[in-house]
């Protein structure tokens, strides 16, 4: 790579390995800030994206909404959200979206996750167009103004944190929509990072039981680190051996809260049917069309009162809850992390994180 340009691992091809392209440094306008990447996350739905499952991915584009890195360029005077200034050499993490602060979700309802012109670094800013440097698999990114950052100690390691602004964020949303009660028995299905960020949530709300439902014994293990009580490997027991286990620790009565990370309609189906009357149901696994759910309004709906909680991304405020969750838990954190790549290596991270052969990849630009 020469001094005067960028190193970016692109998605030119759906399926295809991403393509190893250089950018010009950008000539900085009002408010933004280049920042060198020190750590970006490989997030399942980046797999997805490659696929070409998402609707919303433009090609070409630069993949990665999760990262941290040090400010190496600045137009103007930047403040953390918590008012700290921004100065160059800093370490910060970035919220992948960007709300317009205009719309109906902005202003009226005030949920900015929900905003309709909702820009996300990573997934719907194609690299085409200078100034390219929109997405993290990258040796540089440039932020817009409007970007929220977050002000670390330069004492971190930066991949253990690139998790919060995405499964952190999202399963800090699903807690902060619904929130289970002390002494609460919560079950949570599928093992990956956005099951053991809400793992670490319902421990830090006051949950007594813990259950996890996934397929992969180490990330089950895993599971237990972070607090689960109890794991069930649905790839070793029946649905039926998964209920009976579930009543006998819930006194025949179901769990009070679960919440679905697993993106599986099957899952919901299940989860749904384990929730005891009155209990809440959240489903935080989806991030792209994934087809319809047949669902016995009556029994398992109505008559149950059921609370049933779909939760779409997430804002500013549940990155910082994500972040202050892990502030006390690093070394239990430390532990999702289970491969760090070269940039270059990019593909290969997401086809770890498709195998589910990695819990969490951390690219690591040279």
């Amino acid at each position: 790579m020469s001094l005067s340009s960028t190193q970016s691992m692109v998605l030119t091809e759906f399926n295809a390995p991403l393509e190893k392209r250089e950018y010009p440094f950008p000539k900085l306008e009002k408010g933004q800030l280049l920042v060198k990447v020190a750590a970006a996350g490989v997030c399942g739905s980046d797999a997805h994206m490659w696929r070409g499952k998402d609707p919303r991915t433009p090609l070409p584009v630069i993949l990665g909404h999760e990262g941290v890195g040090w400010v190496v360029g600045m137009k103007d005077d930047k403040e953390s959200v918590a008012g700290q200034k921004i100065k160059e050499g800093d370490l910060i993490l970035w919220n992948r979206g960007i709300s317009c602060d205009r719309c109906y979700y902005c202003k009226v309802t005030q949920e900015p996750a929900l905003c309709t012109n909702r820009l996300v670094y990573g997934i719907n800013r194609g690299c085409e167009e200078p100034p390219h440097l929109r997405g993290g698999y990258s040796s540089h990114i440039l932020l817009d103004e409007a970007t929220s950052v977050f002000h670390l100690p330069s004492n971190i390691d930066p991949a253990i944190v690139v998790g919060a602004t995405c499964s952190g964020a999202t399963a800090a949303h699903a807690f902060d929509l619904v929130s289970p009660d002390i002494g609460d028995t919560v079950l949570v299905q599928g093992p990956g990072p956005l099951g053991l960020f809400s793992i670490a949530f319902a421990k830090a709300r006051g949950a007594t039981q813990i259950v996890v439902i996934g397929g992969t014994n180490e990330r089950l293990k895993l599971c237990r680190v972070f607090g689960a009580n109890v794991t069930l490997n649905r790839n070793e027991l029946t649905a039926a051996e998964r209920r009976e286990k579930i009543m006998e620790l819930t006194g025949g009565l179901g769990v009070d809260y679960a919440v679905e990370a697993a993106g599986s309609i099957a899952a919901v189906k299940e989860g749904i049917s384990l929730v005891r009357r009155g209990g809440a149901y959240l489903s935080v696994g989806f991030g792209e069309p994934a087809g319809a759910l047949e669902l016995e309004i009556f029994e398992e709906l109505v008559h149950k009162n059921l609370h049933l909680q779909g939760v779409w991304v997430s804002d500013v405020r549940h990155t910082y809850m994500a972040l202050q969750l892990m502030r006390d838990n690093m070394d239990t954190f430390a532990q999702m992390i289970t491969h760090r790549l070269p940039l270059e290596r990019a593909t290969e991270g997401m086809e770890l994180m498709e195998r589910k052969e990695a819990v969490k990849v951390a690219l690591i630009p040279e």
